[in-house]
C-alpha cells in the first residue's frame, strides 16, 4: 500500500511530500523491513502522481517481490530550477544544465540525520546501513552516487539510474578519496544506448562516465553493476524495466541480466 505525508524539508524551509510503500500486511504483523530512499517519489508509484503521466510501476513490482520492504519516495520541488539545484550536490558549470549552485550536500545530510531517524521512529524497520539503501534517476542518480560516498555510514545500496555524473566527476572521484567505503557497499550504475552523446571514436559519454565511476568505486573495494540498456531512454518507462535488475542486485546478490 501506498500513503502519503508531508514533511517539513529543512534546507528549503519548506513542506514536501513523502510518498511511502508499505507490505500489505504491515498493519497485521509486527515484523520489521528494510527501507529503501528514493528521489523524486512522485514518480515511483502512480501514473496519475508522475511528472509525464508514467511512473516506476513500482508498487507493482512490490506487491510481487519476494523480499518486503518499505520504500520512502521523497518528491522533489517543482518551483523553477530547484529540482537541479536540490539534487546537485555540488556547484558547478555545465554545458547542458548551466551553473547550477547545488544544495545536495544539505539534502543528503537532511535526508540521512532528520528523516531517517523519523522513519526509523514511526516505522517498523530495521535501521543499520547494511538494510538501508537510496536510488534515484538523472539528478536523482546523481544524488545516490554522491549519498552511498557521503554517507556509507548509512546507505549501503545505490541504484543509479542514468545519472547525471557528468557534470561533477572531478568532485566525486575526491569525494570517494576521501571517504571510508565499507567493502559491503553495492552500486547499480545504468544508462541507455539512446541518452547522452558519444566522442569522436563513437564511444558513449554516458558508458565512460559510469564505466570511470564503476572502476572509482571498484578501487575502495565496492561492488558495482554495470548495465547498458539497449534502446534505452531518459523517461520513466525505460527505468521501470530496470526495477528488477537492480534491486535483485542490491537485495538479493543475483547478477545483472545481459538483457531487459
Amino acid at each position: 500500500m501506498v500513503i502519503k505525508r508531508d514533511v517539513l524539508f529543512d534546507p528549503a524551509g519548506k513542506m514536501r511530500t513523502l510518498h511511502i510503500w508499505l507490505p500489505d500486511n504491515y498493519y497485521e504483523s509486527d515484523e520489521r523491513y528494510p527501507v529503501m530512499y528514493f528521489f523524486d517519489g512522485h514518480n515511483l508509484f502512480s501514473d496519475a502522481d508522475a511528472t509525464y503521466g508514467k511512473s516506476w510501476g513500482l508498487a507493482d513490482f512490490l506487491a510481487g517481490w519476494e523480499k518486503p520492504m518499505i520504500v520512502v519516495g521523497i518528491e522533489c520541488s517543482h518551483e523553477g530550477n530547484m529540482r537541479l539545484v536540490e539534487y546537485c550536490p555540488y556547484h558547478v558549470k555545465s554545458g547542458f544544465l548551466g551553473e547550477i549552485d547545488g544544495t545536495g550536500a544539505a539534502t543528503l545530510n537532511w535526508m540521512a540525520h532528520t528523516l531517517k531517524p523519523m522513519i526509523d521512529r514511526e516505522y517498523r524497520t530495521y535501521s543499520f546501513r547494511e538494510a538501508t539503501g537510496i536510488a534515484g534517476s538523472s539528478m536523482g542518480g546523481l544524488m545516490s552516487v554522491y549519498g552511498v560516498i557521503r554517507h556509507n555510514d548509512v546507505f549501503s545500496k545505490a541504484g543509479c539510474l542514468s545519472s547525471s555524473i557528468s557534470i561533477c566527476m572531478r568532485e566525486l572521484h575526491a569525494g570517494l578519496g576521501r571517504a571510508d567505503i565499507s567493502p559491503d557497499t553495492r552500486v547499480y550504475l545504468s544508462w541507455g544506448t539512446q541518452e547522452g552523446g558519444r566522442s569522436k571514436t563513437g564511444e558513449s559519454y554516458m558508458l565512460r562516465t559510469n564505466r570511470a565511476m564503476a572502476g572509482y568505486f571498484g578501487e575502495r573495494g565496492a561492488m558495482t553493476a554495470l548495465y547498458e540498456q539497449k534502446d534505452g531512454r531518459h523517461c520513466e518507462a525505460d527505468w521501470e524495466k530496470q526495477v528488477p535488475a537492480f534491486m535483485d542486485f542490491l537485495w538479493r546478490d543475483r547478477p545483472v541480466p545481459d538483457a531487459l
